[in-house]
């Protein structure tokens, strides 16, 4: 199934307070991997901005006059967006903002077009309960560099969620690099005369031995201290 992480900004909190989408963005994963293929566009939501909004993303109503509408994108949306898993933070909010929009267009629900949407801020609580789970957070628990996030931008916010997402959802595959097969070839005679093959070792690099020392250690605290690895490499 095709993924795609998505992103919203908004005149405010609440769309069933007439709050509009003003920028939207999403871009393709396929093999957990970014693509080339994106939709970006910033939206004349026809109404002021609230002032605490403007500040977190920055845009004014005098930025987006000229910005098509959102019924004028909405078919070229549809069509990019049609039958892929939506990958969105804080799923419920933008779920909601888009399904707002669809009706002020005349058009179905979100659902008719995806299937339900992936949730990384409920799969972030579930993988570090009790912690901050927001994407600063999120960033900098994972390693990701998000310096040039000063302000919130739907097309910034997807890109640094696709690099979260990937690295929560990490698998034992990401260890052994991208060119192993899982292919298992038919087994050979055993010869003592027959040359030993180069084992191959793959080094983890800094980044994979940072994340494996923040797990050890959560689930070192989850357990109340009978982490046996993480006592293994303490030399407990």
């Amino acid at each position: 199934m095709r993924q795609i992480v998505f992103d919203t900004e908004t005149t405010g909190l609440n769309p069933d307070q007439g709050h509009r989408i003003i920028e939207l963005a999403a871009i393709e994963l396929s093999d957990r991997k970014t693509t080339t293929r994106r939709f970006h566009r910033y939206l004349n939501p026809e109404r002021e901005i609230d002032a605490g909004a403007a500040e977190v993303h920055g845009l004014t109503l005098e930025r987006l006059l000229d910005e098509p509408k959102f019924a004028e994108i909405a078919p070229a949306f549809i069509e990019f967006i049609s039958g892929a898993e939506l990958i969105i933070h804080n799923a419920p909010f933008d779920v909601g903002f888009l399904n707002a929009e669809l009706a002020r267009a005349g058009l179905p629900p979100l659902n008719t077009f995806c299937p339900p949407p992936l949730d990384t801020l409920k799969l972030a609580k579930e993988l570090h309960p009790g912690k901050k789970n927001n994407l600063n957070a999120l960033c900098a628990r994972y390693l990701i560099d998000n310096s040039q996030r000063t302000l919130h931008g739907a097309l910034l916010d997807t890109e640094l969620l696709a690099e979260v997402y990937l690295a929560m959802t990490r698998g034992q595959e990401s260890l052994l690099g991208d060119d192993h097969s899982a292919q298992v070839d038919e087994a050979t005679p055993y010869s003592e005369d027959a040359p030993r093959p180069a084992v191959r070792v793959v080094q983890a690099n800094a980044e994979e031995l940072a994340l494996h020392a923040k797990l050890l250690t959560s689930i070192a605290k989850t357990s109340g201290g009978k982490c046996l690895w993480q006592q293994l490499e303490l030399g407990g």
